[in-house]
């Protein structure tokens, strides 16, 4: 039963009125229910609709969908894990000699869930490092002017990106005060943009890291009340803390800064980014995650630190270093998923005769059993949705065959995601 509020319901006895007089202002023109109930469908929700086709029933192959028989425009938030196999924690880490070694490893390392010589390899993140000053790279000069300067490039690229207009560094906490340290440098892990699809879920992000200080655990503080709005979308605080995962706890933050008083860097969720300061995570965890400081020929961050220390395990490769010793990377992915419902409902009289030429025989077109004009029982396995043209749009099948006959009806939901 449905209510119609306020003026809609003097707004439908008058269109109802109007319809009915010019009906009974033409001799001999009949009353068109299924026109009386369009007019009451234009007052009514779409879950409260009447149907016109209801009683109706269908003599062949196809059967059409009425008002009541279809719930479209819903709207489901899907949850899952980001890593390959909708895994929630990234436990192991491989890179590719190739890639590293290359001219795009000047600039980032991939990291995939398992060795590359599997063609199963899957790049899950990136790590890059970028620098306001272009320290981490070669100069122009020293470079014989085929040096590119990657790290000032990602530096930019990530500015032009997450930035508002105006503001060229990014800001992170400097003891209690949010955003008052600018960064000349940081780390950045960009999730493979495939794994994470829309977005990152908040509050789902721990990352664990582990050197010679200590092993830290770092979140987000999407639990608190910091959260700001960029052109980029949304962006916490990295902080150290623990998700409490199994628990009825929520996330627990430890720190908001280092042992340096400087924040440990920024999340932006919803495009699949976490910057590190590299001023944070090597005076707490590991100094050879310390930050450039000058830039030296030859000498490219991903593979060695520009500073007092250089080797081959310094550096962004340091930083993989780091994650793999802490061995959990966990983060989960949100979907909007839009989807819609069919109802597909076969009553007593309809769909209890197969169109498998088995069902009949000889040249009359017979029964192949005397039971099948008397008692007909078939079995429903699959569904197919088409168009006003009769063209398959989509096939849903049911988990076991369904029997149908005469003294049975049958409802099967029929649920579309896209």
């Amino acid at each position: 039963m449905s209510i119609i509020r306020d003026n809609r319901g003097a707004l439908l006895a008058s269109n109802l009125s109007k319809y009915l007089a010019g009906a009974a202002n033409t001799a001999g023109t009949p009353i068109d229910t299924s026109e009386v109930v369009k007019i009451l469908n234009q007052f009514l929700g779409q879950s409260e609709q009447v149907n016109v086709d209801a009683a109706l029933i269908a003599n062949g192959v196809y059967k059409k969908f009425g008002a009541i028989d279809k719930v479209t425009n819903k709207t489901e938030i899907v949850t899952s894990g980001i890593w390959s196999g909708d895994s929630g924690s990234l436990t192991s880490f491989y890179t590719s000699s190739i890639q590293t070694q290359g001219a795009t490893g000047k600039y980032y390392i991939d990291v995939y869930n398992i060795p590359t010589s599997s063609t199963a390899a899957e790049v899950q993140f990136s790590i890059a490092y970028g620098d306001f000053n272009g320290y981490g790279a070669p100069t122009l000069q020293q470079g014989n002017e085929d040096s590119t300067l990657p790290s000032k490039a990602i530096y930019k690229q990530l500015a032009n990106i997450l930035l508002s207009p105006g503001d060229t560094k990014f800001s992170v906490y400097s003891n209690v005060t949010p955003a008052a340290y600018d960064l000349d440098s940081f780390y950045v892990i960009n999730v493979n943009r495939a794994r994470y699809k829309e977005r990152l879920d908040p509050g789902n992000f721990s990352l664990k890291i582990s050197g010679s200080v200590r092993t830290v655990t770092l979140i987000d503080d999407s639990g608190g009340s910091n959260e700001a709005v960029t052109t980029a979308g949304r962006v916490y605080n990295v902080v150290s803390g623990s998700l409490n995962i199994g628990t009825a706890l929520t996330s627990s933050i430890n720190s908001y800064t280092a042992s340096n008083g400087q924040g440990w860097g920024l999340f932006y969720p919803d495009m699949g980014i976490i910057l590190l300061n590299p001023n944070a995570i090597s005076a707490s965890i590991d100094p050879t995650l310390a930050p450039a400081y000058s830039s030296i020929e030859g000498v490219y961050h991903n593979n060695s630190l520009s500073g007092s220390t250089y080797g081959i395990n310094s550096g962004s490769i340091a930083l993989l270093r780091r994650i793999e010793g802490g061995g959990d990377f966990q983060a989960r992915r949100t979907e909007n998923i839009s989807t819609s419902h069919f109802f597909v409902r076969a009553n007593n009289r309809e769909f209890n005769f197969s169109n498998n030429p088995t069902f009949v025989t000889g040249s009359t077109g017979q029964f192949a059993q005397s039971l099948f004009e008397r008692d007909p029982k078939v079995y429903i396995t699959t569904v197919g949705l088409y168009d006003d043209a009769n063209e398959l749009l989509a096939v849903a099948k049911v988990s076991k065959p369904i029997e149908k006959s005469f003294d049975k009806e049958v409802a099967i939901k029929v649920k579309l995601d896209f």
